[in-house]
């Protein structure tokens, strides 16, 4: 995640934020900003005429970033290091860019009206699809379905989900790129959201299993914010309660019942619940937007969801995440390919029986 924080930072700089956010194209923009040419004190992006360019360009970085080393989740344990921070860049440029600029760049996916808020096609639903692939492309973990693989602190787990839940309302509520009562709408739904998954889910888990568990409840936590997150903008309170309710629910089934009849092996499960969520988020999008709130220079004025009368936004949400899918799922395993066959994909059974990170790195947590 570092290596995601050093490499796609600089490769945003370089030629990533040109290529999404600047020009008309319908499927690239241009290299007019290249190296972030002409950006200066007073300068401004179009799509974000409130802002500072330099504080828009580096508010999306943080997507491209996170997008990125969401997918190290799905291959832990026994990808080469080499071979992920390769895939990385490849994958900023074949298909994260170009998905974010039909979306948010002013792309053809964003002329057709489909609404993503701050993410559910280009971040969640790509991570969670490219998570997939790389996992059946690696295949299993040594020893996955006999032995015990839980998380090795759980500790870790909650602090980890107690920024993520903070730095969420960052990334949904700043999506309305002001200081504003969208903003804060956004940031209550997405809250709402996050505390019914966790609901959803612990419930789920008590029913099936018996015993809640801190594990199901983070788990949950995240289905809900993945799966609010391209409709926060759009949606009342209320709805980002319904909308985390079903979160907990299907993503839970997809990471237990889906995931063994699938029969792959997803460390963190970020097809589970990033994918699967949004997906989920983005159609359900256009199940609850509130034509008042989707007034932006991207969408029409008066635009809503199915609930306030406009079935065609469903059709149009689902289209929107169909041609995302296969593109991010096809040159996925492109660059997958390619990779191995430049370095190889993946560790030696016994490199991996010793741990990545003795063999990857030379070091382990306790020394």
């Amino acid at each position: 995640c570092f290596a995601g924080v050093m490499f796609i930072s600089v490769l945003w700089f370089a030629a990533g934020y040109s290529l999404t956010f600047s020009g008309d194209g319908a499927y690239i923009g241009n290299l007019d900003k290249l190296f972030l040419a002409g950006m200066n004190l007073d300068s401004v992006n179009p799509l974000a005429s409130n802002l500072p360019e330099s504080l828009f360009a580096t508010y999306q970085m943080t997507f491209a970033v996170i997008t990125c080393a969401l997918i190290a989740g799905s291959v832990a344990d026994r990808m080469r290091f080499s071979a992920f921070i390769l895939f990385m860049i490849g994958w900023l440029f074949l298909v994260y860019v170009p998905s974010a600029h039909w979306v948010w760049g002013g792309g053809f996916l964003s002329t057709m009206g489909v609404m993503d808020f701050a993410g559910g096609i280009v971040v969640h639903l790509n991570a969670g699809i490219a998570g997939l692939v790389a996992a059946y492309v690696l295949g299993s973990r040594r020893g996955y379905g006999t032995e015990n693989l839980a998380p090795y602190d759980l500790t870790m787990a909650a602090v980890g989900t107690g920024l993520l839940w903070v730095g969420w309302f960052g990334f949904n509520g700043g999506s309305a790129l002001s200081a504003s009562p969208r903003a804060s709408m956004a940031i209550l739904a997405t809250h709402l959201a996050a505390c019914s998954g966790a609901i959803a889910w612990m419930m789920m888990e008590w029913w099936s299993r018996r015993k809640p568990s801190m594990l199901g409840i983070v788990s949950g936590a995240i289905a809900g914010l993945g799966t609010i997150t391209p409709a926060s903008g759009f949606v009342l309170p209320w709805h980002g309660v319904v909308i985390g309710l079903t979160a907990g629910v299907l993503c839970f089934w997809a990471c237990t019942w889906l995931k063994e009849r699938l029969k792959y092996d997803d460390s963190l499960d970020v097809f589970g619940i990033h994918g699967v969520g949004g997906i989920l988020g983005t159609v359900l999008t256009g199940v609850f937007a509130v034509g008042a709130f989707t007034v932006t220079k991207e969408l029409p004025a008066g635009q809503q969801g199915l609930i306030e009368g406009n079935a065609g936004q469903v059709v149009t949400q689902i289209v929107g995440v169909g041609i995302a899918l296969v593109w991010c799922a096809v040159m996925t395993w492109v660059i997958l390919k390619v990779v191995d066959a430049l370095v190889g994909l993946r560790v030696s059974l016994d490199h991996e029986r010793m741990g990545l990170d003795i063999t990857q790195h030379g070091e382990s947590v306790h020394t």
